[in-house]
């Protein structure tokens, strides 16, 4: 368990209701996204292109590359942050879904 503490899981809430959570975030080049954890499954939608770095609480680091309009699944997981390791602003949309017991 973290002794982080832990930020949103993106920019703002631009959508909600009984089923999902939508997030837009935005990141300038080089700014990190606060450390966050992900309770729910969810979808990542870039809406440009991307090159990160996610540092897991663990001390795991691992960079990613998304091309817009790609849709990457994530399962909920550790505590990160994401690092926008490129030159140009990262863009996207999270999708978290509602599991429904």
């Amino acid at each position: 368990m973290t002794t982080r503490e832990l930020g949103p899981i993106g920019d703002k809430i631009l959508f909600e209701n009984d089923e999902i959570r939508v997030w837009g975030l935005h990141l300038q080049p080089g700014e990190r996204q606060p450390w966050h954890q992900h309770l729910l499954p969810y979808l990542v939608v870039p809406i440009t292109k991307g090159k990160n770095r996610m540092i897991f609480d663990d001390g795991r680091e691992r960079d990613t590359v998304e091309s817009p309009g790609e849709v990457l699944w994530r399962e909920p997981g550790i505590p990160h942050e994401l690092i926008n390791t490129s030159d140009w602003e990262y863009s996207n949309v999270l999708i978290e879904v509602k599991v429904k017991a």
